[in-house]
């Protein structure tokens, strides 16, 4: 069954050295092939409650897959510094 690992940005970045090294080891990372790339920070229309201040969404096959990719080593090193740069929450969700 198809997984959505969605990462949700709850303020604004206030460390952006942080965020540019996190965006420069994730695309050292090698990528993966069963990871499909959803959103990533679009324009929000919010309809309940306050928005978060940004929203990436990466589709997987399955859970299982999700997991992988967020816990390999690769990921968790870069994802340090994404959380060194702002408050974040992330959650994989089972999809149809």
């Amino acid at each position: 069954m198809v997984a959505y690992v969605i990462v949700m940005r709850e303020e604004p970045i206030h460390t952006p050295e942080e965020m540019a090294e996190y965006a420069r080891k994730t695309q050292t990372i090698p990528p993966d092939p069963k990871m499909q790339l959803r959103i990533l920070y679009g324009a929000m229309t919010p309809l309940e409650g306050d928005p978060p201040d940004g929203v990436a969404m990466l589709e997987f096959p399955t859970v299982e897959d999700a997991k992988a990719w967020y816990y390999s080593e690769g990921y968790q090193d870069a994802a340090k510094h994404r959380l060194a740069a702002a408050r974040h929450r992330a959650v994989i969700i089972e999809g149809p």
